[in-house]
């Protein structure tokens, strides 16, 4: 299956007193390379090391040697491939945030940097470029607010000009003198001249006043800021992320899509009903965190009040993932009363069949471990 994958090069012409080459010494002849800045021969060397024996690291120096070279498109696939091998490989997440700001894709790389802070948050390089690309894409996100509301002003402008020559053109014998339509100070002051001159001002102070009132009344509307588009924007943005969110593939794939949802338990439970409950050790393999735990069993427990045979199959898949004991047994106290708390009030309580119940029981055993005091200690 590898090999279809892969190419592997044909090596039947080496003498036989020569040694095959393998993967290690390839990866490493790359690096003699990068180092000295020949990052077109690295590029071989790691390409024979990943056709020998494809491995996160080799596809991560390949990609570093392609960024070098400012080929984005082919770093950012090898990165993707190192993180199907190694979905916590935080070099190939920086190269592929790296790769992705060359090639513009902000919000991807946004992406790639917030989940990589959150696997390795001391990591300064990290939040570094958490940083550049947060200030960038607020950037972007300004400029487009910006433009569109010049674009807007234009048109309400275009819009009252129309409004004004429509409401200004004459009819009847008086239509070839439009352009000549006074303004209604001028047309104030013209009407108070001719009141003078017939020796009545009334009518004219009167005129006067009405058209103050009317002044006073017409207050500018208040200003706009580009910050307040831009935020607007933002959360424009957010609200079409939210509704692209797609079935998640990988551990990664689901902590994006959780997190941009997570204010939102309704799609929480459309997300966690979208997964087939068997594909759960593949997605998380070795990546499944104690909050993310605790967050799917509470999205389990509302789903258990609709779909009890959906729900008994999550929870029986998700014990299945890699290192799920020892994740049970690390929990903090906190985290065991809230199992504990989520068991006792919703799938030891709720009506659900007998096969189903004896499911919950032995799962009961697997998920909630300890005993009255961690209670109490994570009272106190």
């Amino acid at each position: 299956m590898m090999g279809g994958r892969y190419n592997r090069p044909n090596y039947s012409t080496y003498l036989n007193d020569e040694p095959m080459p393998d993967a290690a010494s390839e990866k490493e002849q790359g690096n003699e390379y990068f180092k000295q800045k020949k990052f077109a021969e690295a590029i071989e060397c790691y390409s024979r090391s990943i056709a020998l024996s494809p491995t996160a690291v080799s596809f991560a120096n390949r990609a570093m040697a392609y960024l070098k070279l400012r080929r984005f498109e082919e770093a950012e696939n090898d990165c993707t491939e190192a993180l199907i091998l190694d979905d916590r490989y935080v070099k190939a997440y920086s190269r592929r945030i790296t790769a992705r700001k060359g090639l513009g894709k902000l919000k991807e790389a946004m992406d790639d940097a917030e989940f990589a802070v959150s696997v390795d948050p001391n990591n300064p390089e990290l939040r570094k470029q958490y940083s550049e690309i947060k200030a960038l894409l607020m950037e972007k996100m300004s400029k487009r607010s910006s433009v569109q509301a010049k674009h807007t002003i234009s048109e309400f402008d275009k819009a009252g000009d129309r409004k004004d020559i429509t409401s200004h053109t004459p009819t009847g014998p008086h239509k070839d003198s439009f352009m000549e339509v006074d303004s209604p100070v001028r047309a104030g002051i013209k009407e108070f001249a001719g009141g003078a001159s017939k020796g009545g001002s009334g009518v004219s102070l009167k005129d006067n006043n009405m058209l103050q009132s009317r002044d006073a009344k017409q207050k500018p509307a208040p200003e706009i800021s580009v910050q307040d588009l831009a935020s607007r924007a933002a959360s424009r943005y957010m609200s079409s992320t939210v509704k692209s969110v797609k079935t998640p593939k990988t551990a990664y794939d689901f902590e994006v899509s959780w997190r941009a949802i997570s204010d939102d338990p309704a799609q929480q439970i459309q997300l966690l009903k979208s997964i087939p409950p068997e594909s759960l050790p593949e997605i998380f393999k070795n990546a499944l965190s104690s909050a993310f735990l605790i967050d799917i069993v509470k999205c389990t427990a509302s789903i258990y009040r609709d779909d009890a045979v959906l729900a008994v199959n999550i929870l029986e898949n998700l014990a299945k993932v890699s290192r799920f004991d020892l994740i049970i047994m690390c929990l903090s106290p906190m985290h065991k009363s809230e199992l504990r708390k989520v068991w006792g009030q919703t799938f030891l309580v709720e009506t659900a069949s007998r096969d189903q119940v004896e499911a919950l029981k032995r799962l009961q055993a697997k998920y909630v471990q300890g005993g009255w005091y961690d209670d109490m200690f994570a009272l106190s």
